[in-house]
């Protein structure tokens, strides 16, 4: 008889996919949940481990069988963890990416109207990147857009009516 290999495609062993945890997709969920599930299991085989040895301290050993639950949940909890960590981060990296933008708004709350060069010297933002930002707030009817000495100055709306209103 000739030998064939079989090569089975799929699930793997045991009709599982390798992210499942307990019946629970761990791809789909968010490190909170991640950490929640992984705490869920965690705590009462902890619990139950603490009972055992305080009940029936001859039979400790029968708390080293817990591994085979503690294990996975150790790793979702560590998943669960890296993944509250990258959340916290692209949220600073976001705010970091706001701050620019804050920084122009305020320049021209405090200065009325200013110029791409004017808003780059008070933030950190470059000439260009000033520039680029002041006319996409422009376009998107945001901003004020003045001619002067044949040079754009960019506004606030709301600073224009103030100052129309106080000069009343």
């Amino acid at each position: 008889m000739c030998g064939r290999s079989v090569m089975a495609r799929g699930a793997g062993f045991g009709g599982r996919r390798r992210s499942e945890f307990f019946g629970i997709d761990a791809e789909k969920l968010g490190p909170g949940a991640k950490v929640g599930v992984a705490l869920s299991v965690l705590g009462p085989v902890a619990l139950s481990g603490v009972l055992l040895v305080a009940l029936a301290p001859g039979l400790w050993w029968v708390f080293t069988t817990y591994f085979w639950v503690a294990f996975p949940a150790l790793g979702l909890l560590g998943s669960g963890l890296a993944g509250l960590g990258e959340e916290r981060a692209g949220r600073a990296e976001r705010a970091a990416a706001m701050d620019p933008e804050r920084d122009l708004l305020v320049a021209l709350m405090s200065h009325g109207g200013m110029t791409p060069a004017g808003v780059a010297a008070e933030t950190s933002l470059s000439v260009e990147e000033a520039d680029r930002r002041l006319r996409g707030l422009a376009e998107a009817g945001h901003l004020e857009v003045r001619v002067r000495g044949g040079g754009l100055f960019y506004a606030l709306w709301e600073a224009e009516e103030r100052r129309i209103e106080g000069v009343r």
